[in-house]
């Protein structure tokens, strides 16, 4: 099985902390030299630092909001001017906040629309030239389980995973011929401060501990625990690799077999 990645360089999304650091990490592993993107420099400089390197890797960062689309387009595709093209796109962005979709207004649809989709088609019209002129792509979506199964008070993620998932599922159909293939990792309850601040408002909402709430939250999962952030950084990691180049267009979920559907 091939899983080097030697000489591919990968844009990682959120990767100051939790999922888009530990798959920097899996991917730095495999030989990748990458760069993580994120708001918060003070954290990307410190997240740098925790990549592996071997001989001839040289990792980076941008800081940059996704919110702002002209800024992002401006220093990813300088990015690529001065440092070369990317084979490898991690899209991975915060989560929208919980609560019940009859109650959400429309400003959250668009904030967390922009965020995700919008944001993801932008990287892909930036990336997808240099991964056909280099003849190997790798596109990978972290989303949610939620696109199998909508998760109970989290309306508005819900409702914009899904419009991803099938966003990257129509695009992979696109893409395919040019060794460019898009997937999408499903994490289960992962260790992160997404999974804190849902279990704090939880807890807040029904009057319990947090412990108890975290106790409701895994009772679902057959594996009877949360997933480590280093978990789902080796799934995105192997579809990045060229011994997944036969596998496009999937919901990959890491869940602890959670989600009851195939």
């Amino acid at each position: 099985m091939i899983l080097d990645l030697t000489g591919k360089r990968a844009l990682v999304g959120g990767g100051s902390q939790g999922i888009g650091l530990a798959a920097g990490i899996e991917l730095a592993r495999l030989g990748a030299q990458v760069t993580l993107v994120a708001r918060d420099r003070d954290r990307l400089v410190s997240a740098v630092e925790k990549l592996p390197v071997h001989l001839g890797q040289h990792h980076s960062f941008l800081a940059v909001d996704y919110t702002d689309l002209p800024q992002l387009k401006n220093t990813i595709g300088t990015a690529i001017s001065e440092r070369g093209q990317f084979q490898i796109l991690i899209n991975n962005t915060g989560g929208p906040a919980p609560g019940p979709v009859a109650s959400a207004p429309a400003e959250e649809f668009i904030a967390a629309f922009q965020q995700h989709l919008l944001v993801n088609q932008l990287l892909v019209q930036l990336l997808v030239p240099g991964m056909k002129l280099l003849q190997y792509g790798r596109i990978i979506n972290v989303i949610s389980t939620s696109v199998k199964q909508p998760i109970n008070g989290l309306g508005v993620s819900n409702t914009i995973r899904g419009a991803v998932a099938n966003w990257a599922k129509t695009l992979a159909g696109e893409l395919a011929s040019f060794n460019i293939t898009v997937n999408n990792v499903l994490p289960g309850a992962t260790r992160t401060a997404r999974l804190e601040s849902i279990l704090e408002s939880t807890a807040e909402k029904k009057g319990i501990t947090i412990n108890e709430a975290a106790e409701q939250m895994l009772r679902p999962i057959p594996a009877g625990r949360f997933a480590e952030p280093h978990e789902i950084g080796a799934a995105i990691a192997f579809l990045a690799s060229p011994a997944a180049s036969y596998i496009t267009g999937i919901n990959l979920p890491v869940d602890g077999g959670r989600t009851q559907c195939l």
